[in-house]
């Protein structure tokens, strides 16, 4: 139910994982086949809520996501702040006039989705953008709260994966246009045994599959992306967190502790930590230990993406560092 690099578990859990690259990549690539289908591709305020269940949650939410934010509305029919929450979110979708898609879950209809999200209560509001899945708020909400949560959602959509929205047209007919469709490659077989691997848990098997492309198309930034974040979750599998950070505390010349600790703070969340931790290290070592690490700090950039204003405030902060 999950496409290719928009799993909603392993990867995705990393904070920052998704490349922004990619997902502009993809945003344009969704773009561009909408205009070759139908013009502009532009719909009609009737669509910009739709009804989803797990059948269609592939195609109307996780596709739809590369070309703009979609926000869920897990919901019930026995739910009364449901009731309160639901028409202000549908009113509000209509009034961002296709920066925002609102797609509505029944959760007495769709228990899975529901447990893949790890929904406790409702209603549940959350968000997928180019295919990571953000929690928005539990719980009934003001409205001037809910506007400025799909503002900053708009804001992080558009700066960090330039998702620009829909382009709405008051005249289209509703249901006139469908999700595009991503054009198969050459090496979709293997890029979907990774993903898989992935999710299995086998990370040797996704590493693996991951070269295995790379060695026919060295350039595949799919391939790049995965491969960083296969072997960065291969690096930390089994490690004591505790063990590692004090290691790193007590040895700070230590380049293997820090790079340990760097690789845990990225997996944790704390992207500016793993890079400072790193170009610190950078900055105390000559020699074959500095060239060590500068390496991991670069394979460090590839699971974040090259596009991301951390990264290249890093690259900044490294080059300064190395010369």
């Amino acid at each position: 139910m999950q496409p290719r690099n928009m799993s909603m578990s392993g990867v995705v859990d990393l904070a920052a994982v998704k490349a922004a690259q990619e997902a502009k990549a993809k945003a344009e690539q969704a773009r561009a086949q909408a205009a070759r289908e139908g013009g502009a591709g532009a719909i009609s305020p009737a669509d910009l809520v739709i009804d989803v269940d797990e059948a269609g949650f592939e195609r109307d939410v996780l596709q739809r996501s590369a070309e703009v934010p979609v926000v869920i509305d897990f919901w019930a029919e026995w739910c009364q702040p449901c009731k309160q929450l639901s028409p202000v979110l549908e009113r509000l979708a209509v009034e961002y006039n296709g920066r925002i898609l609102l797609a509505k879950i029944d959760v007495d209809a769709n228990q899975m989705l529901m447990q893949q999200f790890g929904i406790q209560g409702i209603p549940a509001v959350f968000a997928v953008v180019a295919g990571q899945a953000l929690p928005l708020f539990q719980g009934a909400a003001g409205e001037e709260q809910i506007r400025q949560t799909l503002d900053q959602l708009v804001q992080v959509a558009e700066q960090r994966f330039g998702l620009t929205g829909l382009t709405v047209d008051p005249d289209a007919e509703p249901g006139a246009r469908t999700a595009p469709e991503r054009p198969a490659g050459p090496h979709d077989g293997l890029l979907e045994a990774a993903v898989q691997a992935l999710d299995s848990g086998d990370l040797g098997g996704a590493v693996q599959a991951y070269r295995n492309v790379l060695a026919e198309d060295p350039g595949n930034e799919e391939a790049k992306l995965g491969l960083a974040q296969a072997e960065l979750l291969q690096r930390v599998r089994g490690v004591d967190p505790q063990t590692v950070r004090r290691e790193a505390a007590e040895k700070p010349a230590d380049v293997q502790a820090q790079i340990a600790a760097a690789d845990l703070d990225l997996v944790g969340g704390h992207v500016e930590d793993a890079f400072g931790r790193l170009i610190e290290t950078v900055q105390r070592t000559v020699g074959d230990d500095r060239d060590t690490v500068r390496m991991r700090l670069l394979e460090l950039f590839e699971v974040v993406g090259p596009e991301d204003p951390r990264v290249i405030a890093a690259r900044r902060a490294l080059a300064r560092a190395l010369f």
